[in-house]
């Protein structure tokens, strides 16, 4: 497949969603979809698009009832407009590049991408593929995930990540030991780890007599986890927490992905509730008399930074977290102290315990509240936003022409 000429907007395969307002254009080329859990990418580009028209471009989905590629377009409630590729079932991978590179070129065109300034901003170096041929006037990388390292990653996409940095103008990691891989990569590598908006999460704290749905019959002590359950995820460990502790109660919160769910834990007091909303979660957490996070330590742990570690602070629920890098350095014993660091089963057993008791906790909370006084996506956001400000006067200036002074002979005069 070949690019074809650009034609009307009648006959372009991007479906319209309203009308572009903004001087501005950032279009997010990712791996995740918009809608799967709100995180990193959600709370950075619902800040971005309070000033600039943003476009969250989504990974394609193949289906046989489609006969031509398309975008669909739809308007998110954060302010941002979700372009889904759909592509006939049984495109060869060439293909299927050559039919986003297109859907993304269309989609530039009726957004009126040449007139005014626009911004890649990628989440996987996968999708410079087919965004190769694009022209943005600023390129950001923001590096959440060592992706190379998950399960199921193409072998191209190390390269393909090369590449991504050799035309990136900045970088940003979603923690610090990414931030240690990648900063001899490149010359612009801005570390920005996990942040928080504990307002939102704060509202776990105000007790209700109304439980969250699905978690009405459940048994205290509860301790729960949430988030994307997956190869990062110690079944072992909370199979074996759940053997020790027949009397408490695990809540896992969280869409079950790249693994077999008939290998979860079966124990009667370990309860698989399957996702919630962004907007349920305060409701959820604060059912809950602790938190944990039985991460896995392996090559997709590595390099990670957990959002729900903030969050679990803000809602004011004691943590216990296996001795992930990110977590220990930032929010345990080489941190803030906030979050309890355990080994194995019989640590976290321990540290429940202690948590359960209620010993300290406010004198702890307001620790939290401290801490998290000086952190928000907002400040986050605020940060990129103003080095990319700084990035895009910087390459203005480097493509302005050299300012000429001729010599007068004024000038010849009054040299000595």
């Amino acid at each position: 497949m070949t690019d074809a000429p650009l034609g009307t907007a009648a006959a372009s395969p991007v479906r319209r969603a309203g009308a572009v307002a903004r001087d501005e254009l950032l279009i997010c080329l990712s791996h995740l979809r918009w809608d799967f859990v709100f995180q990193r990418p959600q709370h950075l580009l619902t800040r971005a698009a309070r000033t600039r028209e943003v476009v969250f471009f989504e990974e394609p989905i193949a289906s046989p009832g489609t006969t031509s590629p398309r975008l669909d377009l739809r308007g998110a409630e954060e302010g941002v407009t979700i372009a889904t590729p759909q592509l006939p079932a049984g495109l060869d991978p060439e293909a299927a590049i050559a039919a986003q590179r297109l859907l993304l070129r269309d989609l530039m065109a009726a957004r009126n991408a040449a007139s005014r300034r626009t911004i890649g901003w990628f989440y996987t170096p996968m999708a410079l593929e087919f965004a190769d041929r694009a022209r943005f006037d600023l390129v950001v990388y923001d590096c959440m995930d060592e992706l190379s390292l998950f399960r199921g990653a193409p072998p191209r996409l190390v390269e393909l990540e090369k590449r991504l940095l050799g035309r990136a103008d900045l970088v940003f990691t979603g923690g610090r030991s990414l931030h240690e891989a990648k900063r001899d990569r490149h010359p612009a590598v801005h570390c920005f780890p996990s942040s928080i908006d504990a307002a939102h999460f704060r509202a776990a704290r105000r007790k209700t007599s109304t439980e969250a749905p699905g978690q009405a019959g459940i048994p205290h002590p509860r301790i729960g986890f949430f988030g994307v359950i997956d190869e990062r995820m110690d079944l072992g460990l909370v199979d074996a927490i759940a053997a020790a502790r027949p009397d408490w109660s695990l809540v896992m919160v969280g869409p079950v992905v790249k693994i077999d769910p008939a290998g979860l834990p079966g124990r009667p007091n370990v309860h698989w509730l399957g996702g919630r909303r962004y907007e349920e979660l305060p409701a959820v957490l604060g059912g809950w008399d602790a938190g944990f996070m039985p991460f896995a330590l392996n090559e997709s742990t590595r390099f990670i930074s957990p959002t729900k570690t903030p969050e679990f602070l803000a809602a004011g629920l004691p943590v216990v977290s296996t001795p992930i890098t990110d977590v220990v350095r930032d929010w345990g014993p080489q941190g803030t102290g906030l979050v309890a660091i355990a080994d194995d089963a019989p640590g976290f057993v321990q540290a429940i315990e202690t948590m359960l008791s209620g010993h300290g906790i406010e004198a702890w909370r307001a620790r939290v509240d401290r801490a998290l006084a000086v952190q928000s996506w907002d400040l986050t956001w605020n940060a990129m936003a103003a080095l990319m400000e700084d990035a895009l006067a910087a390459k203005a200036e480097s493509r302005a022409p050299a300012r000429r002074t001729e010599t007068t002979p004024a000038m010849l005069r009054s040299a000595p």
